[in-house]
């Protein structure tokens, strides 16, 4: 996986998508540059203030992901060319979901927070939450969960929730604290799955089939997968198989298991690898769980352009 400087060929997917015109400080700097200068920290994972004077004001490159984060430019990216792929019958519909955990820098811990006092003033203080004044993010960004961030016997972790499509590219993504259950997220990673359609229509939601590891073996998620109409491919768990038979003829049926389907899980396995061929995926280093969503979004957009 290229992680170089745009290509013309990638710059002319993207650049009739971005906004024109004046921002609130005055005219944008040339988003070629500045999202070259993304690309290469999402690479290396180098602070922003050590990017290259080639790629302009590092505070500019900074604010510039920030921003795009927050009002969801890398979503609607990555939208389009999952669209176009679509058109075109490039997208594999068979999906499989799985998770991995991603270890968190310390730089990335203490989010500040500013919270009213009487009379009109306020304080700062660090916590979990997100700052006043910054929009309210997915179930991925913030939430009750705060800012993605859960803590473990090796520190601070962060999950990402992925939905992989048969050529091993990521279609929805969702970040939770490192701790959480995966089959807790199994249907908020479905209910994202949005693809638009070319042509007028409702946008592409149904896969054809799905395919999970044993951790997904929840009795809720089959049901769920049943009422939508979608084939599943998910292995029974060895206490669930023994608490069955022991029910005996009350047990039920076992689940059926194709297992040449089941082999193509390996499909969601090499997303994540790519994914974490990113430095500044495979380690976290946003303070804000928006913001690092954003980053996995621009990664995933990377590899749609270059696959």
């Amino acid at each position: 996986m290229s992680r170089g400087d745009l290509t013309d060929a990638e710059w002319a997917v993207l650049e009739p998508l971005l906004p024109v015109g004046n921002n609130r400080c005055g005219r944008w700097r040339d988003h070629r540059q500045v999202i070259n200068g993304i690309i290469h920290r999402l690479g290396t994972g180098v602070q922003w203030r050590e990017l290259s004077e080639r790629f302009g004001p590092w505070k500019t490159v900074h604010k510039r992901h920030l921003l795009w984060s927050a009002d969801g430019t890398w979503e609607r990216l990555l939208q389009h060319v999952q669209a176009v792929a679509d058109a075109e019958g490039d997208i594999d519909w068979n999906i499989n979901l799985d998770s991995t955990v991603v270890r968190t820098h310390q730089h990335a811990a203490g989010a500040r927070t500013v919270h009213l006092l009487k009379g009109g003033g306020h304080k700062d203080r660090f916590s979990t939450g997100r700052r006043r004044g910054e929009p309210a993010r997915p179930a991925g960004g913030g939430g009750a969960a705060g800012e993605a961030l859960g803590r473990s016997r090796g520190g601070l972790t962060t999950k990402i929730h992925i939905a992989a499509e048969g050529r091993c590219r990521p279609l929805p993504l969702l970040i939770t604290p490192g701790q959480r259950a995966d089959c807790t997220q199994f249907e908020p990673v479905m209910d994202i799955i949005r693809v638009p359609r070319r042509r007028p229509g409702r946008l592409r939601r149904t896969p054809d089939s799905v395919s999970a590891d044993e951790a997904y073996s929840n009795g809720k998620i089959p049901a769920y997968l049943r009422k939508r109409g979608i084939r599943h491919v998910i292995p029974e768990k060895k206490d669930h198989k023994a608490a069955r038979l022991r029910r005996g003829s009350h047990g039920g049926r076992p689940p059926g298991l194709d297992k040449d389907r089941y082999k193509d899980r390996n499909t969601v396995e090499r997303a994540i690898g790519r994914l974490k061929q990113f430095r500044a995926v495979a380690t976290r280093y946003d303070k804000r769980g928006y913001v690092y969503l954003g980053t996995v979004t621009a990664t995933a957009l990377l590899i749609w352009l270059r696959s």
